[in-house]
């Protein structure tokens, strides 16, 4: 499989090997930016644009196992959100992030992006994934229900992006302070909006509802704000483990929490997705770096 994805797939800027656990993965190494994605998932595991630290974040513990989910990056998460609400033996966050994808198509764009589109099936949706590595980071997850279908058929989704902070104490993030959002740490209590940017201290695990906001991750520490922006999202979940969460995770690292935050671009609870058969939406993250 590796010898057909380099004979079908490689480009100059774009190559493919076998990484940690075995599994394979493309590499992007481009001037605008070093990127890499493991096909298990369709996983973006790293972004570093160029002069910039990495803006995504992984753990040191993470499993790199087939059938295993991999802790960082940015996992999908489909087609349910969280644990399985009819099988709690079901795999948390769905089984997209745990099957091997295709990939359909690589190329090189005039703005020296690579982008790459990778597909599979999970019955009874087709999923297609795109994701352009450069000097911005753009996925879009597109799922469609199957014409076969009898009924329509409804899914979660998210784009569970993991980012590298300095230290999430004092990091803030903008964006959503007019917006209301369910509070998972405190029996999925439904709070009002805070009317002030996100600070952290405590476990945080919040999914702010019917927003189509940016968000800005503003980070002193390394001197820059990530900008995430969305289409074909009414949610969005921010998540912080802290200390005791943290511990109780064994592909976590017991001190890896105040180098990360999790801002998902997502379509959970209220905002599930319906499809009538035949249907089709799209779901798109877009990473950024300001100064």
């Amino acid at each position: 499989m590796l010898s057909e994805l380099k004979r079908l797939f490689a480009i100059p800027g774009l190559a493919f090997e076998q990484g940690d656990g075995g599994l394979l993965r493309a590499v992007v190494n481009t001037p605008a930016c070093h990127g890499e994605l493991v096909l298990q998932g369709a996983h973006v595991t790293s972004w570093v644009p160029a002069g910039q630290q990495p803006v995504l974040w992984l753990s040191q513990k993470s499993n790199f196992d087939k059938g295993r989910p991999i802790r960082g990056g940015v996992p999908i998460c489909f087609p349910w959100f969280g644990p399985n609400a009819k099988d709690s033996s079901a795999p948390a966050h769905g089984s997209a992030r745990l099957v091997e994808w295709q990939v359909v198509s690589t190329l090189s764009k005039e703005d020296g992006a690579i982008a790459m589109g990778l597909a599979t099936s999970i019955d009874p949706f087709v999923l297609n994934f795109d994701v352009e590595f450069g000097r911005v980071l753009r996925m879009t997850l597109r799922t469609e229900l199957s014409k076969d279908a009898t009924s329509p058929q409804s899914f979660e989704d998210a784009l569970h992006t993991y980012f590298a902070v300095s230290d999430i104490r004092t990091i803030s993030i903008a964006g959503l302070e007019t917006v209301a959002y369910i509070d998972k740490v405190d029996q999925a209590a439904l709070r009002p909006a805070s009317g002030i940017p996100i600070q952290f201290a405590g476990e945080t695990d919040r999914v702010y509802v019917d927003t189509r906001a940016d968000c800005l991750l503003m980070d002193d520490g390394m001197k820059r704000v990530i900008r995430v922006s969305k289409s074909g999202s009414v949610s969005t979940v921010v998540w912080n483990p802290w200390i005791d969460k943290s511990k109780r995770m064994a592909d976590f690292g017991d001190d890896e929490w105040p180098a990360m935050v999790c801002i998902e671009t997502a379509n959970v609870a209220a905002g599930r997705i319906e499809l009538s058969p035949g249907e089709s939406h799209a779901t798109t993250a877009i990473l950024s770096v300001e100064a």
